[in-house]
């Protein structure tokens, strides 16, 4: 387990580590969504026209040609030349196959006076069609855009119900929280638990339940996060996140309990529990103090195959309690492998930085002292791996 885990996840949490020590996490976009994508309305807004078509006929491809689709001009939502409109035909390259009354959407750049280039044709429905070019502007308040998009998610129409999580994947937490009173709460506890809905969703619906929730909907996120597995499950930190977010420090005994002091459970529940602390380190607005994360995060010191990114956690959280026991970590069995020597490192490097609002000028504080000394030990122990790490320790 432990090289799967090295391989799949270390090398990139790792990497960033030596840059980020004490940086916070991201709020560019929700904490428990998958990457964010260039969504329908996005694509629409930067379209200079944009109309629904239908397929009229092809012609297929040859060894010399690509082919041609044309369509038939059904509506038009936005166009910056006079021959765009209802009726007209378009001509594109390449051939697509279809029949008629199968509906796509166009969308075009100008390119020298009247001359539009289209984009490939997005396949839609009329409901689709409609749902893009009536959403609200990109510069429209966020309340107003995600409380648009919120009556779409899981909506029957695929093409809708992806981007209408897209747009709530892009979202900050912050524009999220607000619609928290609008939040379709019989359909997320539905929705966490059904198999029918996409795994890459669940992180948000997990979230949106928490912020929305009640004791009943903790018993049952609790019943999903417990539950027994033996796999990687998409999603089951944002579940944890916002079951932290109606319990507190009673659900954390929880998570504690059945994921982080288990040595049973696969890698990837313990890093989802990770997760959640860090969700609730910096999106908890004090729902659970600082000094529990921090508790429950030291449990994981015990853990060589998360040791690393425990410790990194630490640093950017500012603990120097375990200062001591960190560097007893070094090199000890277990605890050989270069990442966690690297970690450890950053570690000690991190608390020599921490001096306080008076910026070093009075007498600094015992972790700096102590960090400063541990450090030193560790130099004469192991002088290259401390140069490396101290060359590539980019704190500003």
């Amino acid at each position: 387990m432990r090289i799967i885990r090295t391989v799949v996840l270390g090398a990139v949490v790792c990497a960033s580590s030596a840059i980020a020590v004490l940086a916070p996490l991201p709020a560019a976009a929700c904490p428990f969504c998958s990457a964010p994508s260039l969504t329908l309305g996005e694509q629409y807004a930067k379209a200079d026209a944009a109309v629904l078509v239908g397929w009229a006929s092809g012609e297929m491809p040859t060894k010399e040609k690509l082919g041609s689709t044309t369509y038939e001009i059904m509506q038009v939502a936005r166009t910056p030349v006079k021959s765009i409109e209802k009726g007209k035909k378009i001509t594109i390259e390449r051939y697509r196959p279809g029949k008629k009354g199968d509906l796509s959407l166009l969308l075009g750049s100008r390119a020298k006076g009247e001359t539009l280039e289209w984009g490939s044709p997005l396949d839609v429905t009329a409901s689709g069609y409609d749902y893009i070019v009536d959403a609200p502007s990109g510069d429209a308040k966020s309340e107003k855009r995600l409380g648009y998009y919120l009556k779409f998610l899981e909506n029957p129409d695929r093409l809708v119900a992806d981007d209408a999580y897209a747009e709530f994947a892009n979202a900050p937490y912050k524009d999220i929280v607000p619609l928290a009173k609008q939040f379709p709460r019989e359909s997320l506890r539905t929705w966490i638990v059904s198999p029918e809905v996409p795994p890459t969703r669940i992180g948000l619906y997990g979230l949106m339940l928490g912020l929305c929730g009640t004791d009943d909907d903790a018993a049952l996120m609790e019943n999903k996060i417990t539950e027994s597995t033996d796999g990687f499950r998409l999603g089951i930190e944002g579940v944890m996140g916002g079951y932290l977010l109606i319990t507190g420090e009673k659900g954390l005994e929880t998570i504690e309990k059945s994921k982080l002091q288990s040595k049973d459970v696969p890698f990837s529940e313990t890093y989802a529990a990770m997760q959640a602390l860090r969700f609730l380190w910096t999106y908890g607005s004090g729902r659970i103090p600082a000094e529990r994360l921090r508790t429950s995060m030291r449990l994981l010191l015990d853990r060589p195959e998360v040791s690393d990114l425990v410790i990194a956690d630490l640093a950017r959280w500012k603990d120097w309690s375990v200062q001591r026991r960190v560097m007893d970590l070094y090199g000890a069995e277990g605890y050989e492998i270069p990442s966690i020597k690297r970690a450890i490192i950053r570690y000690m490097i991190a608390s020599t930085k921490d001096v306080g609002p008076g910026g070093g000028d009075e007498k600094p504080p015992q972790h700096v002292a102590e960090g400063t000394k541990l450090l030193q030990q560790l130099r004469d122990k192991d002088a290259k791996m401390v140069n490396e790490v101290e060359r590539f320790f980019f704190l500003q």
